[in-house]
C-alpha cells in the first residue's frame, strides 16, 4: 500500500501534521537490528543506508523525488520484523533494506511482497529467503550453501585429516550455515565428529569444550554471530583446546575480536572479497572513514542495495515494486560492490567468497587461496 497512491491530495496533505513524509517525497526504509545482540550490524546497515540516500538525493533524488528513509528496527526478533515491514506499509513505503538475520528476513518477506514493497537484504544468507518464490525480494550478499562450500573446499585442502566438531548457535541462520558446511564437507568424504550446539545468550560453554576435547577434536566449525563465536574460542583457549576454529560472515565485526582478544589469533573466516579495497567504493570508503566510522561488513551491502533498487526504478521509469524488480533482474548495475545482476529467485549470479584469518585484531583475505 502506497500513500501517495491511496490517499486523496486533501488527506495527503493533513497526514504531513503527524509526521508522515510529504507527497513529492518517496519513502523508502532499512529494517535492521538497531539495539539488541546485533545492534553492531544494524549500525552498519544504517550508517550504509543512509549515505545511499544522501547520495542519491544529493544527484537530485530517484524519479525526480526525494528518497525519505525511515530507520525501523527489528531487534533480530521475527515478530517485531514483521510489524515493523507492516508499518513501514502503512508509511507508503516502496522499498525495504534489511534484514539482517534471516529469522527476521524469511516471514518479513511475505508481508512486504504482498504491500508491494521490494525488498532487498544485505546480510541474510539462509537459501530459504529466495526460495519462498516471491519476486519482489532480493540480496546483495551471497547464500549459505555458497559460503558453506567455500569453507568446506578450505577445510578439505588445508586440514584434510583433522577431526571437525560442527557447532550452530540453533538460529536460522546458525543453523543453516552449519549444515551447508557439514553436506559439503560429507559431499568431499569428510564426515563430522560431532554436531552439537550452543544457545544464543549462553555464557559458559564448558561443558561443550569438555567435550570437544575428550574427543580429540582439531578443527571447530562455527554456525552463528560474533557474540557467542567469541566466548568459545576464549574458552576453547582457556581449557587448551588448541583446535583451528573457523566460521562465516556472522563474525566479521570488530566485537568478534573485542570478546575473543588475542585467542581469536588465526581464526578462519568466509566473507565476501574485501570490497573497501574495491575502486567502485573508494570515494564511499573515503567519507566513511573521514567522519570516523570503519564500513566493515554489512555497510556497503547496503549502500549498495539502495544503489541497486534505485536504478532499477529509473531503469522501469517507475516505483511499483513488480515493475522495479523486473528492472533489477535485466542486465547488470554497477555498484560499491562491484557489478550486481540477479537470477529469477532474486539472489546474485556471482557471488565471491573468500576465506579470511583474524590477525592482531584484524581480518583480511588470506593471499594466493
Amino acid at each position: 500500500m502506497n500513500l501517495k497512491k491511496t490517499l486523496p491530495a486533501v488527506l495527503m496533505a493533513a497526514t504531513m501534521l503527524t509526521g508522515l513524509p510529504a507527497l513529492a517525497d518517496t519513502v523508502v526504509g532499512l529494517a535492521a537490528p538497531l539495539t539488541g545482540p546485533n545492534a553492531v550490524f544494524g549500525e552498519q546497515m544504517r550508517r550504509g543506508a543512509e549515505m545511499a540516500v544522501n547520495d542519491i538525493n544529493a544527484r537530485g533524488g530517484v524519479l525526480g523525488e526525494k528518497l525519505v528513509l525511515v530507520n525501523l528496527d527489528d531487534a533480530s526478533n521475527p515478530s517485531q520484523g514483521v510489524a515493523i515491514a507492516n508499518r513501514l506499509a502503512t508509511q507508503g513505503g516502496v522499498a525495504a533494506f534489511g534484514n539482517f538475520n534471516s529469522a527476521v528476513s524469511i516471514p518479513s518477506a511475505r508481508v512486504y511482497a504482498d504491500e508491494g514493497i521490494v525488498m532487498i537484504s544485505p546480510a541474510s544468507t539462509n537459501p530459504q529467503l529466495t526460495e519462498q518464490g516471491l519476486d519482489t525480494v532480493f540480496r546483495t550478499c551471497g547464500r549459505d550453501d555458497q559460503q558453506g562450500d567455500v569453507a568446506a573446499a578450505w577445510l578439505l585442502k588445508h586440514h584434510k585429516d583433522g577431526k571437525v566438531a560442527v557447532i550452530h548457535d540453533q538460529t536460522t541462520y546458525g543453523r543453516g550455515l552449519a549444515e551447508a558446511t557439514r553436506a559439503a564437507l560429507r559431499k568431499g568424504g569428510k564426515n563430522e565428529a560431532m554436531f552439537d550446539a550452543v544457545n544464543v545468550g549462553d555464557r559458559d560453554m564448558s561443558a561443550l569444550v569438555t567435550k570437544m576435547k575428550d574427543a580429540g577434536i582439531d578443527i571447530v566449525y562455527f554456525g552463528g554471530l560474533h557474540t557467542e563465536a567469541g566466548l568459545l574460542v576464549r574458552q576453547m583457549a582457556d581449557a587448551g583446546l588448541k583446535a583451528v576454529f573457523m566460521s562465516g560472515d556472522g563474525i566479521v565485526n570488530q566485537e568478534f575480536w573485542n570478546i575473543a582478544g588475542p585467542s581469536g589469533e588465526g581464526t578462519l573466516v568466509t566473507f565476501g572479497n574485501e570490497y573497501r579495497d574495491k575502486p567502485e567504493a573508494a570515494d564511499v570508503v573515503k567519507r566513511f572513514r573521514d567522519g570516523g566510522f570503519e564500513p566493515e561488513a554489512y555497510t556497503l551491502y547496503t549502500y549498495a542495495a539502495v544503489q541497486v533498487w534505485a536504478a532499477g526504478a529509473v531503469k522501469a521509469k517507475s516505483v511499483d515494486a513488480e515493475k522495479v524488480a523486473a528492472a533489477m533482474r535485466d542486465g547488470e548495475y554497477t555498484t560499491v560492490i562491484g557489478p550486481l545482476s540477479f537470477d529469477d529467485k532474486g539472489d546474485r549470479k556471482v557471488t565471491d567468497y573468500v576465506v579470511y584469518r583474524w590477525s592482531n585484531g584484524k581480518y583480511a583475505p588470506i593471499p594466493g587461496q
